[in-house]
């Protein structure tokens, strides 16, 4: 009896102290990493393993404890893990598969950590193996294809995407990711071109399979021949090429609008932006998919007549197909606004690039620009902008300013969509002359303003627009620079931006003749040079002095 209460004793003793216990899955994964196989002991261990609910955290603070010589030692039992998950992947009990892509995530990101430093092929040895690394990633990749096309769960959908995201970004540098030459081999484009192909799953999943297309076509981007490079599938993909950038372009297009409407408070998504650039850089089809006119009630513009004509396509290009730019009907209704891509672009671009002091948008800023500068390129593009039976009124965001009235949204002219482009330009010129000078961006905005006009001095397009407006906007600009000639000159070369301005000028006053809308155009032209002449002069001097300190 005294043993009794003796033993009742200790045990009460120690109940205040004793740590709790540990769930069954977590002793399961101290057994994995343990250097004996689990499975010698218990052969039902790895059925059991994916019955159980995953902790995500134990397991990837686990690996994340070991050293490398400790996680060596293990191996085997982790090739033995990432084996059966692949496998369950394969059972038709949905728990097993949902937890087996989730231990498949944590083993990726937990190995991950623990080999930043070294090659990607210390990772699939750790993973996989070796010797077994092409039949665990074919049937890995086989898998996941099923579950993405097959009419399963959502949750389940979002989870193989995730997964492969965890496969893409297992390096920081995706080009070295050695992994990625399997998840090549083993091509999953068709699964996300079903995914952003067909509506419900696009707005279930659109925003993973946009990034992980965007990531996958940056794997040794420009390398000959590299397995994803844009050519690859367009024999393959060209009965599909249409609806599949279309796709693309709803999914873009509605989350430039939904970051839109939040004014100066929209969020930055260089993922997104990445993605357009890359459709935009990598298929020149993919500019009659910004062209696609689609209903949006209040958004951004309002056409001039209901039905826009399709312009006519410039020698060299090839014609926009019939589904891409038809696939929408336009209402007759005057009242229901329309928009495509291009314009809620521009609006977005508009928001993006006015706080260029914030490191996320200086970046986003920086994308807008470099696809603003692929479509000004792109002698389709031009055409569609250019084009006079296409009017909008875009409204695009301005800096609030002293100086300048808010224009009413009902005053807003109907203007070809290169007015725009031009508006937004010259928008960025005269809001960004500041102490922080994004003398990138700045570059770039003029590229974009030179190209557009060599579009119109080749073809001969005479813009009806309120070019002293540029003009002013460059002539202050150069101003800037001269006044703040010390401060700038220690961290940009400021004479680069400043010779493209005055080559901006000599095409304006050399070949003004063949696109400036009116004679009067070049009058105001040169009555603002003279009476701008000083700034000229300035600028004169301030180059021969530059010259002469550095002789």
């Amino acid at each position: 009896m005294a043993q009794v209460e003796k033993r009742g004793g200790l045990l009460r003793k120690s109940s205040a102290s004793k740590k709790p216990l540990k769930e069954k899955v977590v002793l399961m994964y101290d057994e994995i990493f343990m250097t004996e196989d689990p499975s010698k002991c218990s052969p039902r261990f790895w059925e059991e393993l994916f019955l159980m609910k995953v902790n995500l955290e134990y397991l990837e603070g686990k690996l994340e404890s070991l050293d490398g010589e400790e996680l060596m030692k293990i191996k085997d039992n982790i090739n033995c893990l990432f084996q059966h998950c692949i496998q369950a992947l394969g059972e038709e009990h949905p728990i097993r598969v949902v937890n087996a892509l989730q231990t498949l995530c944590a083993l990726i990101r937990g190995v991950h950590q623990k080999n930043k430093s070294t090659s990607g092929f210390d990772i699939i040895n750790m993973l996989m193996g070796f010797d077994k690394a092409e039949l665990c990633m074919k049937n890995l990749m086989e898998s996941l294809d099923s579950l993405l096309c097959a009419e399963g769960s959502e949750s389940l959908k979002s989870l193989c995407l995730k997964l492969l995201l965890c496969l893409v970004t297992v390096t920081d540098n995706i080009s070295q990711n050695t992994i990625l030459e399997y998840v090549m081999i083993n091509s999953i484009f068709e699964a996300i071109l079903q995914i952003l192909s067909h509506p419900p799953s696009r707005r279930e999943h659109g925003y993973d399979a946009v990034v992980l297309l965007a990531l996958l076509v940056n794997y040794r981007k420009y390398e000959v021949g590299g397995p994803l490079n844009g050519q690859q599938y367009k024999d393959k993909e060209e009965e599909h090429q249409s609806g599949f950038f279309s796709a693309l372009t709803n999914m873009v297009g509605s989350m430039f609008i939904a970051d839109a409407h939040e004014k100066i408070s929209v969020q930055t998504n260089e993922a997104i932006l990445l993605a357009l650039y890359e459709a935009v850089h990598l298929n020149r089809n993919f500019i009659t998919v910004l062209a696609q006119s689609h209903p949006e009630m209040g958004l951004v513009t309002t056409p001039v007549s209901p039905a826009p004509t399709t312009p006519a396509t410039p020698l060299g290009t090839t014609p926009p197909s019939s589904d891409v730019i038809s696939s929408v009907e336009l209402p007759l209704d005057a009242d229901v606004q329309t928009s495509n891509l291009l314009i809620t672009f521009l609006k977005y671009s508009s928001i993006v690039m006015q706080d260029t002091k914030d490191e996320h948008r200086l970046h986003s800023g920086k994308l807008c620009l470099i696809i603003l500068t692929c479509i000004a390129e792109d002698q389709y593009a031009n055409a569609f902008l250019h084009d006079d039976n296409m009017n909008f009124r875009v409204n695009l965001h301005r800096m609030p300013m002293r100086h300048r009235k808010k224009a009413a949204d009902k005053n807003l002219p109907c203007r070809p969509l290169v007015c725009a482009v031009l508006d937004l330009m010259v928008e960025f010129i005269v809001t960004h002359m500041m102490k922080e000078f994004p003398m990138d961006l700045y570059v770039r905005c003029i590229q974009v303003v030179h190209k557009l006009l060599c579009y119109q001095k080749k073809c001969r397009v005479r813009l009806h627009y309120t070019w002293r407006e540029l003009w002013s906007a460059l002539i202050n600009l150069l101003k800037f620079l001269m006044s703040n000639e010390t401060v700038l000159l220690a961290k940009h070369n400021i004479f680069t931006l400043a010779l493209m301005i005055v080559n901006l000028f000599n095409m304006f006053i050399t070949y003004g003749d063949t696109f400036l809308p009116t004679p009067s155009s070049y009058d105001e032209l040169y009555y603002e040079i003279i009476r701008m002449h000083q700034s000229f002069d300035n600028l004169y001097s301030m180059a021969r002095r530059s010259s002469m300190r550095t002789l």
